[in-house]
């Protein structure tokens, strides 16, 4: 067949063009190379086709898995490919060729060059078929916005009312019909004070000045509410009022989440670096618990991390891989440099190498003028840290392995490589063992992870750590939300001890911080814990066990070490420790003798 040097370059809108869905800096093969190694890059990096360029990078062919069997049959693989190669029809397009003139051409690749003819991506048809429907999805948004927002307001939890300059209301939503008891319709044209009462929204759009979580009594009732003026062309032209939250014990949790803004916005201002210096400093110490499983995990956290060797940390989600990545940061040789995290489920394939490996002006659609370092980069002298590594697809994989072995990377749309300097620690919450013998992830890569294992254990498999982790962290959540300690009755933590933990430290974090925030009392019991654990307090006679008989089931250590961590909170007073154990002052000098306290 005849080379086709047929040049596409239709100008269009640039969500439209061919260099912004192209696949930039596909793998390629020189002229001269043979057709043997061809094949052997094309099955290595699982390729459908792979592009020829003679010596100054233009693309002069493309080799194609139907041409590379019929010669391995009835011709010689070892024959050098010719730089005047006629193996396929080859279409070449510009990076501005639009998708709709591309679309009718009867090809199934194009390879996409710049404007000296250099090769710089490939676009396949399914490429084409995906820019179309963003482009139409996005489409449908545009066109459909305003009935969008119509459902928005009605399908809102929140009360929500706008207003004119005038401080007449043109919209009324369904929440705050149902709250108020004025039907839309008839608040529709009115001025907002004859329908809300003790609203100050017609003031917003005098004095331009916003309100957020502020009371207002509505009906009797204390209520928060935004109030947001609305800016066109330099003027106030109305005002949005939303009705946030009903009843008064819930302001406080809205003001505590207002003042953590506050002070996350403070911390907006640091510098990157200090940022991810903080977030590394935890150290193995802070891993809590005394159960033979956990000092197991420990103490070889602690023989790994005094070495570069990567590290693979398995376990369901929830147990702390990544806690037990910064303890190891931490106690490393490369403690003084950054701590990177990433996770690998939550990167678009199309964008995987630009975040991991960073890119250069220019190098593609949307890219920042100055470039932008990678992952790895940022990672230089530190560790990087990649969770969910088993959600990576088998081509990401390939482009991970190959900067794991070579220990270089390079930038998208640069020429020249940087040296990769880091400790690299991964972790997963799937069977990798399982998935290398199901063909969806790399032997290669899985034995390059797999230097050093470590297995954290569910919660469910150390109950014995429980009441401790329980003491630790209500402590740490009354100190967030600054608020009194609040203790758990021995039924509650008998509840909490046996509740299986499918969601592990993290769901068991979630359920204190749920049980303090919404409980009035300061002993929280049985009844205010979630429904599913009230549930087996009351099915299961266990539960109702005392706090100190609770922990004895599971352990005497952790009976030992509860004893030890309420003896400290009460500063030593044995009649204050005994009535927060739930036992007689005499069971606790008979613990105390028998566990050697002083």
């Amino acid at each position: 067949m005849e080379l086709q040097n047929e040049i596409v370059d239709e100008k269009n809108d640039e969500k439209l063009s061919a260099g912004h869905w192209m696949t930039p800096y596909p793998h390629i093969i020189e002229a001269g190379k043979t057709y043997r190694e061809a094949a052997i890059k094309i099955e290595k990096y699982q390729l459908s086709c792979l592009p020829v360029v003679d010596e100054l990078g233009h693309p002069v062919g493309l080799i194609t898995l139907k041409k590379l069997m019929n010669l391995f049959l009835h011709g010689n693989p070892d024959e050098k490919i010719k730089s005047d190669i006629r193996i396929h029809d080859l279409v070449l397009v510009k990076q501005d060729a639009n998708l709709l003139e591309l679309f009718k051409i009867p090809h199934k690749q194009f390879l996409v060059v710049d404007d000296s003819g250099q090769l710089v991506g490939i676009l396949t048809n399914q490429d084409i078929l995906d820019g179309f429907s963003k482009y139409i999805y996005k489409l449908e948004q545009t066109e459909n916005k305003a009935d969008a927002l119509n459902v928005i307001l009605e399908k809102a939890y929140e009360g929500i009312a706008v207003v004119d300059e005038n401080g007449v209301l043109l919209e009324f939503n369904e929440a705050y019909s149902r709250f108020t008891g004025v039907k839309r319709e008839e608040a529709i044209g009115r001025h907002v004070t004859e329908v809300i009462e003790n609203t100050n929204l017609h003031m917003t759009v005098k004095t331009a000045i916003p309100d957020r979580g502020v009371l207002q009594v509505i009906q009797g009732q204390p209520m928060v509410v935004h109030r947001i003026p609305l800016w066109k062309n330099g003027k106030v032209v109305g005002a949005i009022g939303m009705l946030i939250f009903e009843g008064v014990s819930e302001v406080y949790e809205i003001l505590d989440r207002l003042q953590r803004e506050k002070i996350k916005n403070k911390t907006e201002t640091k510098m990157m670096t200090t940022e991810i210096a903080e977030d590394s400093r935890i150290t193995m110490d802070q891993i809590i618990g005394t159960s033979e499983s956990i000092l197991q995990a420990k103490r070889l956290a602690r023989k790994a991390a005094r070495t570069a060797a990567t590290i693979l940390i398995s376990g369901e989600s929830g147990t702390g891989k990544e806690v037990f990545a910064k303890s190891i940061h931490h106690l490393s040789p490369y403690y003084n440099g950054p701590f990177i995290s990433v996770n690998c489920g939550a990167i678009p394939e199309n964008l995987f190498e630009s975040e991991l490996f960073g890119y250069e002006e220019g190098a593609f659609t949307g890219a920042k003028k100055e470039g932008k370092p990678g992952k790895f980069e940022l990672a230089q002298n530190g560790t990087i840290f990649l969770d969910e590594i088993g959600e990576l697809s088998l081509l990401l994989q390939t482009k991970l392995l190959r900067v794991l072995q070579e220990r270089e990377a390079e930038r998208v749309g640069s020429i020249k490589k940087y040296s990769v300097d880091v400790r690299v620690i991964a972790a997963t919450n799937r069977n990798l063992e399982q998935m290398v013998e199901d063909g969806t992830f790399r032997e290669d890569l899985y034995y390059r992870l797999n230097i050093i294992r470590l297995h954290l254990p569910p919660l469910r498999d150390r109950k014995e750590d429980i009441p401790t982790l329980l003491a630790h962290f209500s402590k740490e959540i009354c100190a967030k939300y600054d608020i009194m300690e609040k203790q758990f009755t021995s039924a509650a933590v008998a509840s909490l001890v046996n509740n299986p933990w499918k969601g592990n430290i993290r769901e068991l974090v979630n359920t204190i911080e749920q049980s303090v925030i919404m409980s009035d009392k300061d002993m929280i019991d049985v009844s205010d814990l979630p429904k599913v654990m009230r549930k087996q307090s009351t099915d299961d006679p266990e539960m109702n066990l005392s706090l100190i008989e609770q922990a004895k089931s599971v352990g005497e250590e952790a009976e030992k070490q509860l004893i030890l961590q309420t003896l400290k909170e009460v500063g030593g007073n044995k009649s204050q420790a005994a009535i927060k154990l739930g036992i007689h002052r005499t069971t606790l000098y008979q613990r105390l003798r028998k566990y050697n306290i002083r």
